[in-house]
């Protein structure tokens, strides 16, 4: 798997909402900076949400779709 970043948030709860809305939509989100998430996020720049590489366009547009 090739991780690429789709998009990055300083709470923990959304993000995890987030990546369970995506792996809902058949994508496969992965949440690297989960475990640092108690502190040391918000300094490293927020909780990335990635997925493989060849979801990410895909995973932008349902975002996207979502928001709206």
């Amino acid at each position: 798997m090739n991780p690429t970043t789709i998009t990055t948030l300083f709470n923990l709860s959304e993000a995890q909402l987030i990546a369970a809305q995506l792996e809902g939509a058949g994508f496969h989100p992965f949440l690297p900076d989960e475990i640092e998430s108690t502190g040391f996020t918000l300094g490293q720049g927020g909780i990335r949400i990635q997925v493989p590489a060849e979801e990410a366009a895909a995973a932008k547009e349902f975002l996207a779709a979502s928001a709206a």
